[in-house]
């Protein structure tokens, strides 16, 4: 079970980062032309809303049942160690917190009735987001 949330944790995390950039810049484009925002808009954004929520929920399963995930903050010592303080600590919290943020744009935009606020909600949002998520990932396991 570890090892299969381990590659969907993996996984969903090029869609999610993918996703993330691609909505960005469609919303980046919608704001500076003009354009007006559609349905189709939102359900793109909508898109990148669910499989970042979906990578949070994997996220946090494998941070119980990992061996190197919560039991490091219960164990002592994750502090001392960068890589440790990382998976244990920076990687779950910035990562929610990036979640927390792409969902409140996603929420004031679908609320929003002018087509350049919602874009520009949507690409300030998400780009933050993108932002924090790629600040915390563990590059040296990942690519490693």
């Amino acid at each position: 079970m570890y090892t299969g949330l381990q590659h969907a944790h993996s996984g969903i995390a090029y869609l999610a980062l993918g996703a993330l950039a691609i909505i960005m810049i469609i919303a980046l484009i919608g704001a500076l032309s003009g354009t007006t925002f559609t349905e189709k808009h939102r359900k793109i954004a909508l898109i990148g809303f669910i499989i970042s929520h979906i990578q949070l929920l994997v996220g946090l399963i494998l941070y119980f049942v990992s061996p190197i995930g919560f039991s490091l903050l219960t164990g002592g010592g994750a502090m001392g160690d960068k890589v440790a303080r990382l998976t244990a600590l920076e990687h779950p919290v910035i990562n929610i917190i990036a979640i927390v943020i792409i969902t409140i744009g996603y929420s004031k935009a679908k609320k929003m009735t002018d087509s350049k606020a919602r874009f520009r909600t949507i690409y300030m949002t998400y780009g933050i987001g993108l932002l924090l998520i790629l600040s915390r990932i563990p590059w040296s396991s990942w690519l490693g």
